[in-house]
């Protein structure tokens, strides 16, 4: 239910004509207005119905006549003094819009049982409103209040309505009070949580940036991401809220937003239709006024992916105003989202694309910001997939990343019966979402749960795959990180580790990490993203840029030595490395390919890799760096990847998972890219895929035929070693690895 004061477009006066009052009806799409008397007290109704009843019995029609002589003056109306609940007990089937009157019986204002227009400060988010448009500053400003005030002065000459920001108090948003250099974070933690402990405002700064924005012109609104931050918004008295995709299943934090009775713009990335539909059903409960955003939380989102004709399905979910939170680049998406219904634009903004921090890249500078708003009226189409909602791979990543997870509260011994108070909601989103504490509590703990420990899917299972030692034809192993190899050692029967280290890793020392050496076998994972949003890239036409990532493979290779002497089988340890020869806005041509092959080479050959063996991976036509695509040039095609491998003498990576991807790209036979490569094979990364960007799946969930492969593999590299590089596959002690390699097993 939402209280309409705007009450002009519904009210007619007693002499108006019929005539008048319809056109007023189909302007105001509620097919009802109420009739006036000439001191505003209200006198009767006119419905649809109402009109119709009276036509059938009047033998002439003049639509001139005044209106009061057919309305209806047997109505349901309340005080404006009247509670929510028993304003609400008025609506039924038949009555969507209850009057409201002072005590002289004039209206005031007008309870509608559905929110089709919101009042948000001074503007108005509705069907007959202009598409409320968000310069989404984000943490855009990197910390400085001088840039916030810079973004807010452009997004105002840009034609923004409203600049937002976003307010985190991370002591009690992470688990590990936000603590940045937390080595049992992931990697994509480790970046989130790196970038906001340097690039935060205080609460103060953003006030004061919330107040030159109002002096501007221009509204300002935030995004809390904890009760802590909606306690301060409040105290400074915000307009509304934005409540961002991560936090879409965040129940708690919903109620309590809600609570505040302000107007609530939420996000719909992430998630699936029915969480959308559990959450809808929540704020409706609540009885707040709230939009839906369409998004999809890839960074930058694919066009394929966005299914931007999923807005009619939102706003048949929410029965309210609908908008698009856009991360894809360029302009025609949100343009074409408005054309669709959109009632809300949103847009990451930002005066350099370059600056450090995964928003930048996907923000429109200030002339984009622009054109976008003047030409917000016209269409290009931008229309994907049908069907249910569910999140992308990359919304996956970004979901560990961004949302939270239930934990333990204290130690939970197996089969001690899990209740409310052991649970707690924190960041990041590593196992089970918030939405499922009902379905945990009750139920008998499956294992023993450290206190801070993630709850999984194996937890709402009667059984669970156990680790145990296993027979395959060639050397396997397990893909690890410094904090939790040791936890998986001596589970099962590996011959080796793969650390894939992280660029926070490689500020370690290693032999902090080994109280002894271990009789396995190593290999390494080379960091895909450095310091500085830095993404290795050996045949980077920037020179500069070329030249560190030869720099910081060279550290690798440095810090692989190191390692090594910890593994008394490593007698020259591979490096896995993707080498870069990505694109940002599309595929290069095939003739350009050979330059990009030859620039790596040169690359390599800068490096000392003297005790090591570097191994470049095949790479997917559209990889996922942290919840966001590129284009990949080199390592894609299979004849020109045997061709570097013949021509400079290197092995490689075979990813089954990526090289299927690039397959399914280009409609080709896998079979014959594993026939190409295959002789060139020195290491294998084995998951399954499906479509063209749906990689590291578990064993058997996908397209792969690892019959075939593993047949061919025997055949064309018979001593590769594999690990399962499952995504994900170690959360709950390498619970996914465990699946992946019982299903391998008959293969392998």
């Amino acid at each position: 239910m939402i209280i309409e004061s705007n009450i002009s477009k519904y009210i007619v006066f007693a002499e108006d004509g019929i005539a008048h009052a319809l056109r007023k009806m189909t302007l105001n799409r509620s097919r009802t207005v109420f009739c006036v008397g000439e001191h505003g007290t209200l006198e009767g109704v006119l419905t649809d119905g109402d009109f119709r009843r009276w036509i059938v019995e009047e033998p002439e029609i003049d639509l001139d006549q005044p209106v009061s002589r057919i309305v209806n003056r047997e109505f349901r109306s309340a005080s404006v003094r009247a509670s929510p609940d028993e304003i609400r007990d008025l609506f039924d089937d038949g009555v969507t819009l209850i009057p409201l009157t002072d005590d002289r019986n004039r209206i005031v204002s007008i309870a509608l049982r559905a929110a089709r227009a919101i009042e948000l400060g001074d503007f108005t988010i509705g069907s007959d409103a202009p598409a409320f448009v968000i310069a989404e500053i984000g943490i855009n400003h990197n910390g400085s209040i001088e840039l916030a005030r810079r973004l807010v002065d452009e997004a105002v000459l840009a034609g923004a309505d409203c600049v937002k920001f976003q307010m985190r108090y991370l002591p009690s948003l992470y688990r590990n009070s936000g603590d940045p250099n937390d080595l049992r974070e992931d990697l994509g933690s480790q970046y989130i949580l790196d970038i906001l402990s340097r690039f935060s405002l205080s609460n103060d700064e953003l006030f004061e940036t919330f107040d030159y924005a109002r002096a501007q012109g221009v509204l300002p609104l935030c995004t809390p991401w904890d009760e802590q931050s909606v306690l301060a918004l409040e105290n400074y008295g915000i307009d509304g809220y934005k409540i961002a995709s991560a936090d879409l299943t965040n129940h708690d934090l919903l109620r309590f937003v809600a609570a505040t009775r302000k107007p609530m713009l939420v996000s719909t990335g992430m998630s699936t239709e029915n969480e959308i539909k559990q959450s809808v059903s929540l704020l409706r409960d609540n009885g707040v006024a709230f939009v839906l955003l369409h998004c999809n939380s890839t960074y930058p989102a694919p066009l394929r992916d966005i299914h931007l004709s999923f807005l009619d399905g939102l706003a048949e979910i929410g029965d309210c105003p609908v908008g698009y939170s856009g991360h894809e680049r360029g302009i025609a998406v949100p343009v074409a989202a408005v054309a669709l219904g959109a009632r809300v634009i949103e847009k990451h903004f930002t005066l350099d694309k370059t600056m450090e921090g995964n928003d930048h890249k996907v923000s429109l500078l200030p002339h984009e910001f622009r054109t976008m708003v003047d030409s917000i009226r016209q269409v290009e189409a931008a229309l994907s997939k049908q069907g249910e909602r569910r999140p992308s791979q990359g919304e996956f990543i970004n979901r560990e990343n961004l949302a939270k997870s239930l934990m333990a509260t204290r130690q939970i011994e197996a089969g001690e019966t899990i209740t409310d108070e052991m649970l707690i909601s924190r960041s990041p989103g590593r196992g089970l979402q918030p939405n499922y504490r009902k379905a945990l509590v009750g139920r008998p703990a499956r294992r023993s749960i450290k206190p801070g420990d993630f709850f999984y899917g194996s937890d709402l299972d009667d059984v669970g795959v156990k680790p145990r030692a296993y027979r395959f034809r060639r050397p396997w192993g397990l893909p690890v990180r410094y904090h939790d190899f040791q936890n998986l050692l001596g589970q099962s029967n590996m011959d080796f580790l793969e650390f894939h280290l992280s660029y926070k890793d490689m500020e370690q020392e290693p032999s902090r990490f080994f109280d002894r050496p271990l009789d396995l076998g190593i290999t390494v994972h080379s960091p895909d993203l450095f310091s500085g949003d830095h993404l290795i890239d050996l045949a980077a036409r920037d020179e500069g840029y070329r030249l560190r990532s030869v720099r910081e493979l060279q550290r690798v290779v440095n810090t692989t030595r190191e390692l090594s002497a910890f593994f008394s089988r490593s007698s020259k340890p591979l490096i896995i490395a993707s080498l870069g020869g990505f694109t940002k806005e599309h595929p290069l041509a095939e003739e350009e390919r050979p330059e990009l092959y030859e620039m790596v080479a040169t690359s390599l050959d800068a490096l000392d890799k003297d005790g090591v063996e570097i191994v470049p991976q095949t790479v997917p036509p559209f990889p996922w760096y942290l919840g966001g695509q590129l284009h990949c040039n080199i390592f894609v095609d299979p004849v020109d990847t045997a061709t570097f491998c013949e021509t400079y003498g290197y092995r490689i990576c075979l990813d089954l998972s990526h090289s299927k991807l690039a397959t399914n790209c280009r409609n080709a036979s896998f079979k014959e890219f594993v026939e190409a490569v295959g002789p060139y094979v020195a290491h294998i990364h084995v998951s399954d895929a499906e479509g063209l960007d749906g990689e590291g799946l578990q064993i058997g969930m996908g397209e792969i035929d690892f019959a075939v492969v593993a047949e061919q593999l025997d055949v064309l590299a018979p001593s590769a070693g594999f690990i399962p590089e499952v995504w994900q596959g170690h959360k709950n002690d390498g619970e996914g690895f465990w699946v992946a390699l019982d299903r391998l097993e008959r293969w392998f």
